[in-house]
């Protein structure tokens, strides 16, 4: 039995230091673009809403909404570690709850947005957008 316990609590260290992680990914730097070619950790989410984004567009497949602090208007980012949703995307729109380290992929299906739940990818700025 004490080895059951003690996975319990190997187990429960790791959901800290996770629940960790993602709170210094998701808290927000200090107003600065990411430079070009950098690759960062950031947390992921995805959204299935059709409204107009910030871009003033339409949502589409290959879009995210990102803090245009760090990531302005029109950037493009690969973005990794996001399973089948790894890939390149423009920055189309803000969210209103997308601040710092945080991106909001655009999946036309709401099932499958919630599905994707909440990951840690990384994103490497690959062209900055024009609000920059």
């Amino acid at each position: 039995m004490p080895h059951i316990r003690h996975a319990t609590v190997e187990g429960s260290a790791l959901a800290v230091a996770v629940a960790a992680l993602v709170l210094v990914l998701s808290a927000p730097l200090a107003a600065q673009t990411l430079p070009l070619g950098r690759t960062i950790g950031f947390v992921a989410t995805a959204y299935s809403l059709e409204r107009a984004t910030a871009s003033g567009n339409a949502p589409k497949t290959g879009t995210v909404a990102a803090d245009t602090d760090l990531l302005p208007l029109g950037t493009k980012i690969r973005v990794t570690k996001a399973g089948a949703y790894s890939g390149i995307y423009t920055v189309a729109d803000t969210g209103r709850t997308v601040q710092g380290k945080q991106i909001d992929i655009y999946i036309p299906n709401a099932g499958q947005a919630k599905r994707f739940g909440r990951k840690v990818v990384r994103v490497t700025v690959l062209k900055l957008g024009e609000d920059e």
